[in-house]
């Protein structure tokens, strides 16, 4: 009788974990039907990064110019999760750049077959003094 009991619960077990994997599965931006989008287009989210960044002083006193390339992924309700340098160009700049990325109001969430899902997403922070 106690085996009776145990198949049906492993297999509960099992779907549950299935079900599980499958609504926190990370997908490319590139494999959806709808890529993330910051609310009025990446036009906008440059307008957005342009007003909140914060030159570093250091980064000014020595000139320093270049992009800091930033991973992430844009979450199934749309707010920015998992911010991570993924190429640097100081300490300073790059802790900037994910400052202000984790500070970004929601985006629209990525898309397969009309469900939002999680999506991975790259892009860079510019940094220069013009």
């Amino acid at each position: 009788m106690k085996r009776l009991l145990i198949l049906p619960t492993l297999l509960f077990i099992l779907m549950a974990g299935s079900l599980t994997s499958k609504a926190q599965k990370i997908y490319d931006f590139v494999s959806v039907d709808k890529i993330p989008e910051y609310p009025g287009g990446i036009k906008k989210f440059y307008e957005y990064l342009g007003k909140n960044i914060k030159y570093p002083d250091v980064a000014k006193k020595n000139k320093t110019q270049g992009k800091v390339w930033l991973s992430f992924i844009v979450e199934r309700d749309g707010h920015l999760n998992d911010v991570e340098v993924i190429r640097g160009l100081t300490k300073e700049t790059d802790k900037e750049a994910v400052r202000v990325l984790s500070a970004s109001p929601k985006w629209n969430a990525g898309v397969i077959k009309g469900k939002p899902v999680r999506v991975k997403y790259n892009i860079n922070v510019n940094f220069s003094q013009s």
